[in-house]
């Protein structure tokens, strides 16, 4: 479980929950391996044998970075919806005490895919609380989750990439793909260059972009960028906030991908959505 040393302080914050770990806990922001890497982190710091901080070499913390550890129950919303079935099937777990010494850990890799009846479930679920079962939600920002979820959860913010102004490079491309938005000019000319873009440019460029989504819909808009967004009917931000969303899953596959691609979709297609209706 590697831990980005970006995420150092999140660590260091989970290392101190641990001693009173909260029913719920939401780990947004950052990147989707991030996000994983972290609630693992969590998992074998409630079950490591030699405490804190995890040992990573005890038979419980290899088995949960392997995902096989007796109560480790990872539920991935990145292969597929999360369906109520899957949440029902948890319930006769919770009555259950842990098979080791330390406590069930049931973790939600990206929870925007609980299905709206799964998401009811595990409401239901945490109206009884247990001691010995603690809950994982990681998803790229709250307001992807069901709002009831949401104040059921202690909630720790990932860092996010760099500031779009400390990397100069991805600086101009945000400003070419904010001016493509406005006029419609541009952009194909700079990803059409051969060897222009990779796949570390495009994910940047993805995730500098959602930071700056996130910033704006909570009324926090700093920077030119965000200050662009802010302009935009909630209506248009949220089609952009998906389409991003679409575009790190695509650049996320394990199989190749074209990043130059995955950016002209993103560009080409919120450019139609900022100009339909709102």
């Amino acid at each position: 479980m590697h831990i980005p040393e970006r995420q150092n302080r999140i660590a260091s914050l989970l290392l101190r929950l641990a001693a009173a770990p909260p029913q719920v806990l939401l780990l947004e922001g950052g990147d989707a391996a991030e996000r994983r890497a972290l609630g693992l982190f969590w998992a074998a710091r409630l079950n490591c044998a030699a405490g804190q901080p995890p040992c990573g070499a005890c038979r419980s913390c290899v088995q949960v970075r392997e995902g096989v550890h007796p109560d480790l129950v990872f539920l991935d919303g990145g292969q597929d919806k999360i369906k109520i079935d899957e949440v029902r099937e948890l319930r006769s777990l919770l009555g259950q005490a842990p098979r080791g010494d330390g406590v069930r850990v049931v973790v939600f890799h990206e929870a925007q895919e609980l299905t709206p009846q799964a998401a009811n479930a595990l409401l239901k679920s945490l109206e009884e609380p247990s001691r010995s079962t603690v809950f994982v939600l990681l998803a790229p920002q709250r307001e992807w989750l069901l709002p009831t979820l949401v104040s059921r959860s202690w909630t720790l913010t990932l860092a996010w990439p760099g500031e779009p102004g400390a990397d100069p490079a991805l600086a101009e491309w945000l400003d070419a793909l904010m001016e493509f938005w406005r006029s419609g000019r541009g952009w194909f000319r700079r990803t059409g260059v051969k060897g222009a873009v990779d796949k570390h440019l495009a994910m940047a460029l993805v995730l500098a972009l959602q930071r700056e989504v996130v910033h704006t819909l909570r009324g926090r808009p700093e920077g030119p960028v965000a200050q662009g967004l802010a302009k935009l009917s909630p209506g248009r931000l949220k089609r952009l906030d998906l389409a991003l969303a679409h575009a790190q899953d695509a650049l996320s596959l394990p199989t190749p991908v074209n990043p130059a691609l995955v950016l002209d979709w993103l560009a080409t297609h919120v450019h139609g959505a900022l100009r339909a209706p709102a």
